[in-house]
């Protein structure tokens, strides 16, 4: 089931559209502010977002900017919903990088036809589990299970964690963590990913001080490792 995310300012608008969606089977979640997009927008992962321009506390398109900017949210499509209707302003809107430019009065169904149009043929949602060995992190349940008991993580933990598992191999900078996980609205440093990496490998490895899941890579950062999981005797073939 795909998510729309909406960011609109009208109750009353944001009410209709919210109804719509949901009536045609979507998974629906907004906010009715600018106000710490970009990290609303990395915490929900939508498949679509429907954003409004004039919006109060950010405007849109600096929203839009920030969204084709960030590494895990760049290809999500964009559809400006506004009452900027000039030639100028459609213009900027889709050289931005919106997929799609509606203009205010509108028609709902061609609202939801246009929403179900980028939708079609966009690959399906990553996995609810990510699974290795004895270590399992549940996305929709936002739980992460060792050897089958649950271990209890903040959700900076849970994101961090989630971050690295769905990309294992990969080495990430800590800027690019700080980017991805904590989001550019933040008031942190390079250390607080030392931390938070530390925090981890306390609760999820066998051996902290030898870590052989979160593993460092000198001069480059942190990346995760699925071989270093304590692996499930269940799914040993004898």
């Amino acid at each position: 089931m795909k998510k729309i995310a909406l960011l609109e300012d009208d109750t009353d608008l944001f009410s209709l559209i919210r109804y719509n969606l949901q009536k045609e089977g979507f998974t629906f979640t907004g906010q009715q502010t600018g106000r710490g997009a970009l990290d609303f927008f990395r915490r929900e992962r939508p498949d679509l977002i429907i954003l409004d321009i004039m919006l109060p506390e950010q405007d849109g398109l600096e929203i839009c900017k920030s969204l084709r900017n960030h590494p895990d949210l760049a290809h999500v499509p964009v559809i400006f919903l506004t009452a900027r209707a000039s030639e100028t302003d459609r213009i900027l809107g889709l050289e931005i990088g919106a997929s799609d430019y509606i203009v205010k009065p509108f028609f709902v169904r061609e609202l939801v036809a246009r929403v179900k149009a980028h939708l079609r043929g966009q690959p399906s949602a990553a996995p609810r589990l990510i699974r290795f060995g004895l270590l399992e992190l549940d996305r929709d349940a936002c739980t992460v299970r060792l050897s089958g008991a649950e271990i209890t993580l903040t959700a900076t933990e849970f994101r961090l964690l989630e971050y690295l598992m769905s990309r294992p191999g990969v080495v990430f900078s800590r800027e690019q963590l700080l980017d991805s996980v904590w989001g550019q609205d933040r008031a942190v440093t390079d250390r607080t990913v030392d931390v938070y990496i530390l925090r981890l490998r306390q609760k999820i490895e066998a051996d902290p001080a030898n870590p052989r899941m979160i593993r460092s890579v000198r001069g480059f950062g942190y990346s995760f490792h699925e071989a270093g999981a304590v692996p499930d005797p269940a799914a040993t073939v004898s």
